[in-house]
């Protein structure tokens, strides 16, 4: 978490490239598939699990995966959806890595795109900001419809902002 995102820049492109898939949604997702800060969170919420419900489990005749896939998944769902939720507004907001492996506009995110539709020697400020009011609008319903899980997921993580 302490090294800066911009050095896995190279590294992920020619991930994405020798897999073909530059271009495409995949290559907006990619980054954000495994995170440090996903893996801590997430981290945190399992450690607070009770061992006693594993134990419990495991009396019961579930195997590892099952003990992870019936018990304690559905208990650490609010920090999962807590943790789609930042994954989202990461990807979201993030300008470099989609200038670098898009250049198709059809594929351009919000963001990207509002940076292209400045002119290097112009702007057009009120075509600029209705587009950015029309950007913000999607992460503010999507807060709102989560708000719940994001605020549970939050608390009991151990999380901080």
């Amino acid at each position: 978490m302490m090294v800066p995102p911009q050095i896995f820049i190279i590294p992920q492109y020619l991930i994405v490239n020798k897999l073909g898939m530059l271009n495409t949604i995949f290559s907006l997702i990619f980054p954000g598939l495994v995170s440090a800060f996903g893996t801590f969170l997430l981290r945190q919420s399992f450690k607070s699990l009770p061992k006693d419900l594993e134990e419990a489990a495991r009396l019961d005749g579930c195997n590892i995966g099952q003990t992870f896939l019936h018990i304690m998944m559905p208990l650490a769902r609010s920090n999962m959806v807590a943790l789609g939720i930042f994954t989202a507004i990461f990807a979201y907001k993030d300008l470099m890595w989609p200038l670098v492996a898009n250049t198709e506009q059809s594929s351009m995110p919000l963001s990207s795109a509002l940076a292209k539709l400045q002119g290097q020697f112009q702007a057009n400020y009120p075509q600029l900001m209705a587009a950015a009011l029309i950007s913000c609008i999607l992460i503010i319903v999507i807060y709102l419809i989560f708000q719940r899980q994001f605020i549970e997921g939050i608390a009991t993580s151990g999380g901080k902002l």
